[in-house]
């Protein structure tokens, strides 16, 4: 009995292990344009980083939204980044998050 419930676990931790990770793409509609883009200076560059620039984030529960600074992400072998972007639809505001996407 022991050693059939190591065996399960010894094979649900192998399938924890070995499942591909998936990442999906963020993307909210809202009808309040995102206020005008902030100057933002980036820093020098770091190797085997990406910089991330700052954006405009919703906040749905307080209904403004807030600014996120740039930052650095590690970058990901045979993937470029795609930065995040606000776009203008018949009224309403898309925002689709930055995120990594194959080369």
């Amino acid at each position: 009995m022991r050693s059939s419930k190591t065996l399960l676990g010894i094979m649900f931790a192998a399938g924890l292990i070995a499942t591909p990770t998936v990442f999906a793409v963020s993307e909210i509609e809202v009808t309040v344009a995102p206020p005008a883009e902030r100057v933002e200076v980036a820093p020098a560059p770091r190797d085997g980083y990406t910089w991330e620039r700052g954006h405009w984030r919703w906040d749905n529960d307080a209904r403004k939204y807030n600014w996120n600074e740039g930052r650095y992400i590690q970058n990901r072998e045979g993937h470029r980044y795609v930065q995040h972007e606000w776009k203008s639809d018949g009224g309403k505001w898309r925002f689709r998050a930055g995120h990594w996407d194959d080369e």
